[in-house]
């Protein structure tokens, strides 16, 4: 069935293509081409995302980011480094670059994107993430809640700080969790808080997925790829900001030698085919997690048109054209 969809837009990618976007030789050019290679699967729009590093590995990325033109990049989200310093919660952040939270921090780091920060994901229970929620809302800056094991206090101190946004909800957290309460439960519970999602069956099992969509409802939920450079390549070695991780045969990218998922493989079209089929819901109602709703959660708009084949018995989406 060929189908008209809005040019998709992602709200976390590393990278793309073999070029990751913390790597310290990052150049205009490779960011443009990694650009240009997410664009074949129909994302028009995206918010290159900074991992934790040390300030002049981002400040290096966030400066090329930035002086990259045109359309596609919607801003800059930074994903650290005031996340929780806890295995399993800080996943492939590395712990010796994890830092409290503070205004002056963000400031320098804001003044080497050049103010392209758009998108913060902080852990709650941090030293100083609370006063720093308040400082991003107020700055126009959109504030997510990840990487944390934080309590239920904690987490409704930063949604009332200002906090919208759960990052790839049931990622980031503890593997082992009590029953209740507990982060995920939290965090679906909260009505103030969109949630993005990783649908790659790495991440969330179908079950899952299904759940999560149906306690947030469509129109908050959020369809993210968290796609490091393996995405779109063979599989092999990869990295993201110089932390080593291995794409298997099946998809799966994560940490050698450990349970510890590192991004993902994962394109937004296939997103959307995966949610179609482990949510049931119907393709007009999933195509908006992938591309209105996040532009409107960010206060921006879409950009193209994507022009693709719908094949339901397979449960697969064909981007055929991108225009303009």
């Amino acid at each position: 069935m060929r189908i008209e969809l809005p040019g998709l837009f992602d709200l976390q990618v590393n990278g793309f293509g073999g070029i990751d976007f913390n790597a310290p030789d990052l150049t205009e050019d490779r960011a443009v081409e990694a650009l240009e290679r997410m664009r074949a699967t129909g994302v028009t729009r995206c918010l290159p995302t900074l991992i934790t590093s040390s300030f002049a590995q981002f400040a290096g990325s966030a400066r090329v980011l930035a002086r990259t033109t045109g359309a596609a990049v919607a801003g800059i989200h930074m994903e650290g480094p005031y996340l929780s310093a806890e295995d399993g919660a800080r996943g492939a952040h590395p712990r010796e670059h994890v830092m409290p939270a503070s205004v002056d921090d963000f400031h320098r780091r804001q003044d080497a994107a050049d103010g392209r920060i758009v998108l913060v994901t902080l852990a709650p229970e941090v030293p100083g993430a609370v006063a720093l929620i308040e400082h991003l809302v107020a700055s126009g800056v959109h504030a997510a809640i990840g990487h944390t094991a934080a309590t239920p206090q904690q987490i409704g101190e930063a949604i009332a700080a200002g906090a919208t946004l759960a990052t790839h909800l049931g990622n980031g957290c503890p593997q082992m969790l009590p029953r209740h309460p507990n982060v995920i439960w939290e965090m679906l519970a909260a009505d103030a808080l969109f949630a993005s999602l990783i649908v790659d069956g790495h991440h969330l099992p179908p079950a899952t997925v299904k759940t999560m969509v149906r306690a947030k409802g469509a129109r908050k939920t959020i369809l993210v790829t968290d796609a490091i450079a393996a995405a779109g390549c063979e599989p092999g070695r990869y990295s993201i900001g110089g932390v080593d991780c291995e794409l298997g045969e099946n998809g799966r990218v994560s940490l050698p030698g450990t349970p510890y998922l590192a991004g993902s493989s994962l394109t937004m079209n296939r997103a959307i085919a995966n949610t179609v089929r482990f949510t049931g819901l119907p393709l007009d109602e999933v195509i908006p997690m992938a591309s209105t709703i996040p532009a409107s959660y960010l206060d921006t708009t879409t950009a193209g048109t994507v022009t693709g084949e719908w094949d339901g018995e397979a449960g697969e989406l064909h981007v055929r054209r991108v225009t303009p």
